[in-house]
């Protein structure tokens, strides 16, 4: 500790390249060259060699109109790291609580290259069962999870995970519902597949309140059980459940 302290094991290039990856992680929009060199007190020659190293390793895309952002390969890098598998295991058993209490199959999916991937997953109690096998990977734009997911990144990002190029406007309608869902804090709406069936999905949160991924339910009315949970219960029992594993205080009123 006291070497680093006292700058005995400094890595003033390694220091540099963090720097702009978290100063273009923070920022609202793409930043120029010469924005990032004022804001991170650098010469503009030291932030474009930089900056070239970290556009060719894809960590950074340069715009039409010389501006740099993220990609999103950190956020992929991340879910390639054990945590992620420890999520999932953790994700099991909190998925399991709520389907004996809710009667209902439910399931963790986190972004993966354009579209989520179902990465835990769990039957409803008894003969009969609306799941998602693990592994799948759906849509972004027509589920719950994607809508979740789409709706609490930023605006830059959504562009970036539907593949809408820079000049191509962003669809107003889904724009505007993907607000209306963070400001609500979940998704609930008919399902485009399936008949019958109801999405609910909500956020699982990271450090610094960063999407990890949705916790779902793919609700059906139970006819056999009277004391089953309706909708509205289920979401609750949903925000519960997302809020063990992401450690936030969800509003369940």
């Amino acid at each position: 500790m006291a070497a680093e302290e006292d700058g005995k094991y400094r890595a003033p290039a390694l220091d540099k390249g963090l720097d702009i990856l978290e100063y273009l992680a923070a920022a609202p929009e793409s930043r120029s060259q010469a924005e990032i060199s004022k804001a991170l007190e650098r010469s503009p020659s030291e932030i474009y060699r930089m900056l070239d190293r970290l556009v060719r390793r894809n960590y950074v895309r340069r715009t039409s109109e010389d501006r740099y952002e993220l990609t999103l390969k950190l956020f992929e890098i991340a879910y390639q790291h054990p945590p992620l598998r420890r999520l999932a295991k953790h994700a099991t058993a909190v998925l399991l609580d709520f389907a004996e209490t809710a009667s209902q199959a439910a399931h963790l999916a986190v972004y993966d290259r354009g579209a989520l991937v179902v990465i835990a997953q769990v039957d409803a109690p008894g003969y009969w069962s609306m799941a998602i096998r693990v592994g799948a990977r759906v849509n972004l734009v027509d589920t719950g999870s994607g809508h979740v997911l789409l709706a609490h990144s930023t605006k830059q990002q959504r562009r970036r995970m539907l593949g809408i190029v820079s000049k191509s406007p962003f669809p107003a309608e889904l724009e505007s519902h993907l607000d209306k869902v963070r400001v609500q804090g979940h998704e609930h709406m008919a399902s485009k597949q399936i008949a019958g069936v109801t999405n609910l999905a909500v956020p699982v949160f990271g450090p610094q309140r960063s999407i990890l991924g949705a916790l779902s339910c793919p609700y059906v009315g139970r006819l056999d059980r009277e004391d089953a949970p309706d909708v509205e219960q289920t979401l609750r029992l949903l925000k519960l459940a997302a809020e063990q594993l992401s450690g936030v205080t969800y509003n369940t009123d």
